[in-house]
């Protein structure tokens, strides 16, 4: 049986212009469903962010008409199950291995960021720089371990006292968690300093770290600084690392050789299966959540003023 060819369709001019106008008229309409799409996003992240506010705040409530709030921040002992709710042994203990964190982090960080802004070549700046990022990229729960297993045992050499949860440790390793955000950041905020800068400073007779010191961090401080406070923000709410390297003995001291509890070990501890639902404590986790969020929305929103203050524009 002879097969029948079918001749190619052959386009004109006119088939080809109906054509594309079609395909514009589709994409116009893409284009309108492309801005609510957007909007719908933005609205959902807001509405969620309502919902955590709204499920911390109503259950906080439901705490403090049980204790008062004089008990809650003034009272030192914390003893939730023996119903001692004094909230300070948590902040002392969280303000502790956040600011050994910086002692670590804010250093390492910053001369990490001068050298790859400054010194590196683009091949090693291509090398070294995912290499610390990968730094972030490590789960929490695995610095913990570390900072128990090698980074205690490492400083039980120097201090035979330290007891094997202490926050020492725990806020060391903290520290280097949050390196690659502060050096990832600040190098991105020196990199964006204009090189007519630099070069003018090389032309009155400025060495090369006089450059980076003197020029070039000072120009990008707005964004070195907010990477700073993100920093901390990351170092207040951390929790894996001081649940398992730093302890549960909410002690209030400033004593980086002790064992400590921060807020966010404390919201691990009681949520845990022998908590009963509805009781006091239960309800003592969404009051230390929510000081803890109170905690992050002041770093955050100190952020964004030391970004407005020192920005520079080129």
């Amino acid at each position: 049986m002879a097969i029948q060819q079918t001749e190619p369709k052959t386009w004109t001019i006119q088939d080809k212009m109906n054509a594309r106008k079609e395909r514009q008229k589709k994409l116009r309409k893409l284009e309108k469903l492309v801005p609510v799409f957007l909007f719908l996003c933005a609205i959902i992240s807001i509405l969620t962010t309502l919902g955590i506010l709204y499920t911390l705040v109503s259950s906080a409530v439901t705490f403090f008409s049980e204790v008062s709030f004089s008990e809650f921040f003034l009272n030192t002992d914390w003893k939730p199950w023996s119903g001692s709710f004094g909230i300070l042994p948590l902040i002392t203990g969280t303000l502790l291995i956040t600011g050994i964190a910086i002692l670590v982090a804010v250093p390492l960080g910053l001369a990490s960021a001068i050298f790859l802004s400054e010194y590196a070549s683009d091949r090693t700046r291509r090398i070294v720089k995912p290499l610390i990022e990968i730094l972030a990229g490590i789960p929490t729960v695995v610095y913990g371990f570390f900072a128990l297993t090698f980074v205690t045992p490492l400083l039980q050499n120097v201090i035979p006292d330290l007891k094997i949860f202490n926050a020492l440790s725990g806020g060391i390793v903290v520290g280097i968690m949050i390196i690659p955000m502060i050096a990832s950041l600040s190098e991105d905020a020196m990199s964006a300093v204009p090189n007519s800068i630099r070069e003018g400073a090389y032309a009155l007779g400025a060495t090369r770290f006089e450059v980076a010191m003197k020029v070039v961090v000072p120009a990008a401080l707005s964004g070195i600084i907010a990477s700073f406070v993100l920093g901390i923000s990351r170092a207040i709410g951390e929790t894996m690392i001081v649940t398992i390297a730093a302890g549960q003995s909410p002690n209030l001291t400033l004593d980086p050789t002790q064992s400590i509890q921060t807020l966010t070990s404390f919201i691990v501890q009681g949520t845990s299966g022998d908590t009963g639902y509805g009781t006091t404590i239960y309800y003592s986790v969404y009051a230390v959540g929510i000081t803890l969020f109170v905690f992050t929305l002041a770093m955050n929103l100190l952020s964004q003023y030391v970004s407005r203050k020192f920005r520079e524009e080129y």
